[in-house]
């Protein structure tokens, strides 16, 4: 505050304003971007750990079922027309409580996961997928390749099958 003069009180001038106005307009336009794309990131970040998890719980029912498991393939292509769809009421009977507490059924950006398991076929080649379709929610459909993918695109689909990550963001 400016001193009094004279018996009459003064405030801040309008140019003193609009330079904190314009000091606060650029600080917001630097932190915003980043902390929006920090939210990204962790969503992203959930959304692979609940799947590695779940994928855990899945390789160890199998195992009990079958005595071993594909863990550590090498495929570099999956269809996932290969695989059978399943729903989370049935994923959620065959491991919970003896292989995991609860199945996370939502990825990071709280869409529902989708889950792909053959329990009666436990001796196929193709065993397994959990997909989040990512922010945009996509289906999982088709064929991946295995291969990484830029970070920041949070839209990409994220693949867990058989053992390993199809489809994750690099970096």
């Amino acid at each position: 505050m400016k001193r009094r003069l004279a018996g009459k009180q003064t405030g801040f001038t309008l140019i003193e304003l609009l330079i904190v106005i314009a000091i606060i307009g650029i600080l917001a336009a630097i932190l915003i971007p980043n902390l929006l794309d920090a939210m990204q990131k962790a969503k992203q970040k959930r959304t692979l750990a609940d799947m590695r998890i779940t994928g855990t719980a899945m390789f160890s029912w199998l195992s009990d079922q079958v005595g071993a498991a594909a863990a550590g393939a090498t495929a570099t292509n999956i269809n996932i027309s290969d695989y059978k769809a399943m729903t989370l009421t049935d994923l959620q009977t065959l491991l919970v409580p003896a292989y995991i507490e609860r199945v996370v059924d939502r990825d990071g950006w709280k869409n529902p996961y989708q889950y792909f398991l053959d329990p009666v076929n436990v001796q196929s080649q193709h065993l397994m997928v959990i997909g989040s379709g990512g922010r945009d929610n996509s289906d999982i459909t088709g064929s991946y390749t295995v291969a990484g993918f830029e970070p920041t695109d949070y839209d990409q689909d994220i693949v867990w099958a058989d053992g390993f990550f199809v489809r994750w963001p690099q970096k």
